[in-house]
């Protein structure tokens, strides 16, 4: 149950609007929470221009924040509630996955990311998923998950730093990298790390560094030189 929307609202960094999606299963039970929550649909209300909010079971659709039910296998479909919700492809516009790539196969997943590199003028994609999948700590992490009935469908794509990027560059994205959490989390800034590791006490520290090798964040951009998209660096 994402709450990035009313974070960015208390820190008044909302992009023209914010847009979620997520299985309708999923979003009914997030809509009827916003419905029945005054602190969560207040926010949304605010900056809205009607009174009340519009859409259904499945949808919810303001003047800044849209929450769509959908699967991101089925395009069309996907593409026509976007639309109905007023999305707006001339817009620069961050696409975000966590962990979602790789429940997908690697055809849907390509088909997904050449999707929205055809569809966006401006765009940059953030991906965080699953890398290295392929040595032996890999291997452990698959199998678990394959004994809890839960199988990672596009782990294909997941095998290293270079197969993450390429599955970008290869599908209409003009720049893509990746760095892997571990590397990423020694570039925070030490009082962020301070504040992290404060919160609670870990003595698994190898353990730690070991599942941080395994996760990755990947992103890629398409246009948006003037904006800067290219120089983005971890």
């Amino acid at each position: 149950m994402d709450t990035t929307f009313w974070i960015l609202k208390d820190q008044d960094l909302l992009p023209d609007k914010y847009f979620e999606v997520d299985f309708p299963l999923i979003v009914t039970r997030k809509v009827h929470s916003i419905r029945s929550r005054p602190h969560l649909s207040k926010p949304i209300l605010e900056l809205h221009s009607e009174d009340t909010l519009q859409g259904d079971g499945h949808m919810l659709d303001s003047k800044r924040y849209a929450l769509i039910g959908a699967d991101l296998r089925d395009l069309a479909t996907l593409e026509e509630k976007l639309k109905k919700c007023n999305m707006n492809t001339q817009l620069p516009t961050l696409l975000v996955t966590e962990c979602v790539l790789v429940y997908m196969t690697p055809e849907q997943s390509a088909n997904l990311i050449k999707w929205a590199a055809n569809s966006f003028e401006t765009a940059m994609f953030i991906s965080y998923e699953q890398v290295n999948m392929d040595d032996r700590f890999g291997q452990i992490m698959i199998e678990n998950l394959r004994r809890r009935q839960c199988d990672l469908a596009g782990v294909e794509p997941c095998k290293s730093l270079e197969s993450q990027r390429e599955r970008f560059l290869s599908n209409g994205w003009e720049t893509a990298s990746a760095v892997n959490m571990m590397e990423l989390y020694s570039r925070l800034p030490r009082a962020e790390v301070s504040r992290i590791e404060a919160l609670e006490f870990l003595d698994e520290l190898e353990l730690l560094e070991q599942l941080m090798c395994h996760y990755c964040l990947c992103w890629a951009t398409r246009g948006g030189s003037e904006l800067g998209l290219t120089e983005i660096t971890c």
